[in-house]
């Protein structure tokens, strides 16, 4: 028998083990080296391709043979984990990201991640402004957590000459967009629990939509034909070549015309724009910007209907976003809304299932984005075409028979009709509506195939999307509690002509503005009653505040008395409470003070005195000789303690 040799140079039996180690640390710390990657990954695409792209990065990290590396990267204990963070970083570190036959594909269905605050929207800003490898620092400080200088030292492994200054550069944009804390030039390790949230940022916590279904299946019939087309005319071309002259001379089929673009290829043109039945409105369930036919007199005008896509698919520095908005290609092809010249410059406005885009042609226009989602009849019942100090022009929703505009402060003063031919209104005033100068809302009343004797009102707050506003009502002790109910009774006019300046918010992005009337107060000494209310502002984001305030007799406006961020005021939280000086006529000084229709007893404390009381009314008026310091608390029903809103 022979004897058996070892060649030196074949690996040893136990040799696969590293790479089974490196899979296991893949698996393990996935979701981090994803987000590590989406973070380091231009952010000129859009969110689709990132997404994509960051899990085939992580997922080409893993090498079909694994060999450790002498002088490991530093920062992290488990030398597998690190060369796999370093093979991510190195092809996010490349001009383009290679694409490989193996990365994931996705058909028919488009991927995003989830819609953040205003910060995220800051923060993808910030990060398109940053190069490669300050991208990169960006990410290891955030999302792995290193002090400058390990971030630093991973660069250098990575490939990057000058990582002190990639570092630097991503602490100046942290700094700007408020999550300095995390990114700045301090050199302790970053604390978990200070870490900013980022789930705008997570490629695995993504939503799914399909894309354009007519639009594919229009796609997958035109690949089908040429496809057929192609077959043909190979067979004709075998056919000539074994019966016709060996030159060339035999029967060849052509194609008279150019072949249909392959799945993919063509760009969000208008094409691609889609549009709906004039009558969709009236047969469909779903009632809101999904339902807007295109309208205008250049809906047809393909140059500028192209430049609106453009000026979409390539976001420059033109594109103005309200806060909380994605400044991002559309997701879905776009619908289109409206195509026309409004006072002199062609407007196009597009929705892509998300978002509004209202594109003004010529060197001041450019493109305003505005979030749309969850609208419904009232909230996508008009939109801003076109501003001139403060005039507005709107497109109203098809679903819209009448239209008015009616003075916020003047409740008694009937409203003015509005004409509206094809949706499009001549100039209407505005007026800002937290000024108490007076702003001008629309007053608008669906067609009977929506809604039978359904009015509404509608405020312009300076954006796409005018705001809708509701009044809730006081409460009744022996009914449940109240729902916002639309702002056109004489009772919400009257509230909202006291009250609106008070409304916590008044900027664009706004969706709805309830005013909740959530006690009534009788006074002492005969002078009347006094109205508390709670003033809420629902932002598109789902972000919200709120703002109380009580409505004395004779007085010129309302006084404030608390408010703030959160969902005070709102289904979620329903119980407030509110106080406030008041001197009478008489020149007596009193502690007023209200809650809502759960609040059974008032307590207040000062410096030197206290009042502890069962509330029937929901409301105390405590006589005191000069104003100090208090504290204010509500007992529930149920003897939970709750304090006014801050």
């Amino acid at each position: 028998m022979a004897e058996r040799t070892v060649d030196p140079a074949a690996p040893a039996r136990g040799a696969a083990r590293p790479v089974v180690q490196a899979e296991a640390a893949l698996v393990r710390h996935y979701r981090k080296l994803v987000r590590l990657a989406y973070v380091a990954l231009p952010a000129d695409r859009d969110r689709h391709s990132r997404v994509l792209a960051a899990h085939s990065a992580v997922q080409r990290a893993l090498p079909s043979r694994w060999t450790r590396r002498s002088d490991p990267a530093p920062g992290d204990e488990d030398p597998a984990y690190t060369a796999l963070r370093l093979r991510v970083l190195r092809d996010g570190l490349r001009p383009r990201p290679a694409r490989r036959l193996l990365a994931p594909r996705v058909w028919g269905l488009r991927l995003f991640t989830p819609h953040g605050g205003e910060q995220d929207a800051a923060l993808e800003h910030a990060l398109a402004t940053l190069d490669a490898p300050a991208r990169a620092a960006f990410a290891l400080r955030v999302v792995e957590g290193l002090t400058a200088p390990e971030a630093a030292e991973v660069l250098r492994h990575a490939g990057v000459e000058q990582a002190e200054r990639a570092v630097d550069a991503a602490a100046g944009v942290g700094a700007s967009v408020g999550v300095g804390a995390s990114v700045g030039v301090d050199t302790a390790r970053v604390d978990a629990a200070a870490e900013p949230d980022l789930s705008a940022f997570d490629p695995c916590a993504v939503r799914v939509q399909p894309t354009d279904l007519l639009s594919r299946r229009r796609t997958l019939t035109a690949v089908l034909l040429v496809g057929v087309l192609g077959l043909t005319t190979s067979a004709a071309v075998l056919s000539g070549t074994g019966t016709g002259d060996r030159t060339g001379a035999g029967p060849v089929a052509s194609s008279t015309g150019p072949a249909p673009a392959p799945p993919g290829a063509a760009a969000a043109g208008p094409a691609r724009l889609v549009r709906v039945p004039a009558d969709l409105w009236q047969h469909t369930a779903r009632v809101d910007f999904t339902a807007w036919p295109a309208r205008g007199d250049r809906r047809e005008d393909a140059a500028l209907l192209g430049r609106a896509t453009t000026a979409w698919e390539r976001p420059g520095p033109q594109t103005r976003a309200e806060p909380g908005t994605d400044t991002g290609p559309p997701i879905a092809p776009p619908r289109l809304l409206y195509a026309g010249t409004v006072d002199g410059a062609a407007v196009v406005l597009l929705y892509d299932g998300q978002r509004l885009a209202r594109y003004t042609d010529g060197r001041d226009g450019g493109l305003d984005l505005a979030r749309a989602d969850d609208s419904d009849v009232t909230t996508a019942g008009a939109v801003v075409l076109h501003r001139q100090g403060t005039s507005v022009r709107y497109l109203l929703a098809p679903w819209v028979e009448a239209a008015e505009t009616r003075r916020i402060d003047r409740p008694d003063t009937p409203a003015r009709p509005l004409d509206h031919p094809d949706g499009l209104t001549p100039a209407a005033p505005g007026g800002v509506l937290t000024s108490c100068q007076g702003a001008t809302v629309l007053q608008l009343r669906s067609s009977p195939v929506v809604a039978e004797k359904h009015a509404f009102l509608l405020a312009d707050l300076g954006g796409l999307v005018p705001a809708h506003l509701t009044y809730t009502p006081p409460p009744d002790r022996n009914q449940p509690a109240r729902s916002p109910r639309e702002a056109t009774g004489p009772d919400a006019l009257q509230a909202w002509a006291r009250a609106g300046c008070a409304a916590p918010d008044g900027t664009p992005g706004v969706k709805q503005l309830n005013l909740w009337a959530f006690a009534v107060q009788t006074l002492p000494q005969n002078a009347g009653s006094a109205s508390w209310v709670c003033l809420r502002a629902d932002r598109w984001t789902g972000e919200g505040s709120a703002a109380t305030a009580v409505l004395l007799p004779a007085a010129q406006g309302p006084q404030r008395t608390g408010g703030g961020p959160g969902r005070s005021c709102s289904r979620f939280e329903q119980d407030t409470l509110s106080w406030a000086w008041w001197r009478s006529p008489q020149g007596t000084e009193f502690l007023l003070a209200a809650g809502s229709r759960r609040v059974a007893r008032l307590t207040v404390k000062g410096p030197d005195w206290s009042t502890d009381r069962p509330v029937p009314d929901h409301t105390l008026a405590v006589e005191r000789p000069s104003r100090t310091n208090v504290q204010v608390e509500g007992v529930l029903d149920g003897g939970t303690r709750i304090g006014p809103p801050h």
